[in-house]
């Protein structure tokens, strides 16, 4: 008896990743990301990364998987929707990105991927890899990008045609020969800027370069450090995160609410009032944050402190 084709685990993969509730998933062949090489090294030389210095780190690696793991031969991508079921307070002025309105993302897709695997290693007993999911140095969107899933848009964010945005996205890096899709070609950006022109401090500097010491994302979880004074003012209520490229994208008129129930609001998210954020305690930070696993646990309490403060309404510095 022999086992199943490269086609067949590909088509096989690909089935079970949608029933583990992945809304797609693509095959690319493992390699260097030549073409994504020279825009890296670029933007890291100017210091775009800000304070993220681990950005520097196993430069070579983040080029190519094949650095990561041993024999790799294909990069399985998988892209989850995170558009969320309901939103946050709509009279809180104090903003959280839509991604940590839930759970930790990260604890969702390894669980689903180890499952990828699982079924993977049932199919081809001689597959050995690894699972990714932002949090190694994995060129994520390149690689969904060659994986045939989508285009990056002006904001740097992998758009799904007919579908947006709002994903969060994982790897499972094999030595299997599988077959890849065809890399995604195409921008369906056209001349559309509006990304650009939204955002409050100007940190897309040029179509698909983002100057991160200038990202709401970046200066309330990345950066330690106190919010910069000449920044203060253009936080927009933003205290965790920042979806103002987004939600101004037309393609993510397509979003749909996730299926994902594990992704769904903690009660804090969806009900706290402005009064609430503004007295929140250390307390009730390890009570609601640190302890129903928030992506908010990212940050130290006084960070979050300092991004309320930044936030309030008013702020102009």
């Amino acid at each position: 008896m022999h086992g199943p084709t490269k086609q067949e685990i590909t088509d096989l993969i690909k089935q079970e990743a949608l029933h583990l509730g992945f809304t797609a998933c693509g095959v690319a062949t493992a390699g260097k990301l030549i073409r994504h090489e020279a825009h890296l090294k670029n933007w890291l030389k100017e210091g775009m990364h800000g304070a993220m210095g681990y950005m520097e780190n196993h430069l070579e690696k983040r080029l190519d998987p094949r650095m990561l793991v041993e024999g790799a031969r294909s990069v399985i991508v998988v892209a989850m929707n995170y558009f969320p079921t309901e939103q946050q307070n709509p009279g809180a002025s104090y903003l959280v990105s839509k991604y940590a309105y839930g759970i930790d993302y990260h604890f969702i897709i390894k669980e689903k991927l180890r499952k990828l695997e699982e079924r993977l290693k049932e199919l081809a007993p001689q597959h050995q890899g690894r699972v990714f999911t932002d949090s190694a140095p994995v060129l994520e969107r390149a690689w969904a990008v060659q994986a045939g899933l989508g285009w990056t848009g002006k904001n740097g964010c992998l758009i799904i045609p007919r579908k947006g945005s709002f994903f969060f996205l994982g790897e499972l890096i094999t030595n299997l020969e599988l077959t890849p899709d065809t890399p995604f070609e195409k921008d369906f950006c056209g001349n559309c800027i509006r990304c650009m022109e939204a955002c409050p401090a100007q940190a897309i500097v040029a179509p698909g370069k983002l100057d991160a010491r200038r990202c709401i994302s970046y200066l309330t979880i990345e950066l330690k450090d106190s919010i910069p004074d000449e920044l203060r003012g253009k936080m927009k209520g933003r205290i965790f995160g920042c979806d103002i490229c987004q939600d101004v994208c037309p393609h993510n008129r397509f979003a749909e609410p996730t299926i994902e129930t594990g992704l769904d609001a903690l009660e804090f998210v969806r009900n706290w009032n402005d009064e609430n954020w503004k007295n929140i305690d250390s307390q009730s930070f390890n009570r609601l944050v640190k302890k129903q696993n928030s992506p908010l646990s990212r940050i130290k309490f006084k960070k979050l402190r300092d991004n309320i403060e930044a936030a309030a309404p008013g702020t102009n510095h």
